[in-house]
Formats: structure tokens, sequence, C-alpha cells
């Protein structure tokens, strides 16, 4: 019977790894042990920044909200108190965008947000 070895799937896996380092410099690019520490550093960043995207969009929504409500005279949280009880349900990526892109259309919704305070 014919010596069985690993060499296809160990190959395999050596080549999975130095093809997920590719383009990283020196080293970290070419060598197993210094391309294996690389990528699993570089997939725990990956995972943990998918999370932060998340409060890192909202807390710039929320900057871009509260800078377009004070140049109508409002903070941030008596500006959504006030769409809260005028009944305006628009999340703050929108709010944001019209903000950023509409100011006119911003205004109306501050003023709406002002009568209701």
């Amino acid at each position: 019977m014919a010596r069985a070895t690993g060499a296809v799937a160990s190959r395999r896996r050596r080549k999975k790894i130095v093809k997920e380092a590719k383009g990283y410099r020196g080293a970290r690019g070419n060598l197993l042990r210094s391309a294996r520490s690389t990528v699993e550093r570089a997939l725990r960043y990956a995972y943990r920044d998918r999370r932060q995207r998340k409060r890192q969009f909202r807390s710039l929504w929320i900057t871009r909200i509260n800078a377009a409500a004070r140049t109508h005279g409002l903070s941030y949280s008596r500006f959504m108190n006030g769409l809260a009880k005028a009944g305006i349900q628009l999340d703050r990526k929108v709010l944001a965008d019209l903000a950023y892109r509409d100011p006119q259309g911003f205004a109306k919704v501050a003023e709406a947000a002002r009568q209701n305070l």
C-alpha cells in the first residue's frame, strides 16, 4: 500500500493564507508565519470594525443633525424631541442626508420641530 502524505492538503492550506496576504508589504506577503499572523490580525480588525462602522456612522449623522439644528436655533436633543412630538418619523440617516443635501427641506423640518416643543 502506498504511503499517504498530507502534502496536498497542507499546501492548499498554506496557499490559502499566502493568497489572503497578497499585497502585504515585505515578508508579510511571502513568508508563511508572518503572513498567517498578519492575516489573522486583519481578520480580527475586520470583524471588529464591521460593528464599529455602524457606531461611527450613527455618530456622524448625529453630528451633522446637531450642526444643522443649531443653525436653526435648536440643540440636537430639543430638535429630536420636537420631531417626536410632531409625529415626524425620519431616522437619523435621512435627517443627516437632508441637512447635507437639502438645507431648505431641513429648515421646514426644523420649523415643524420648533412649533411642537
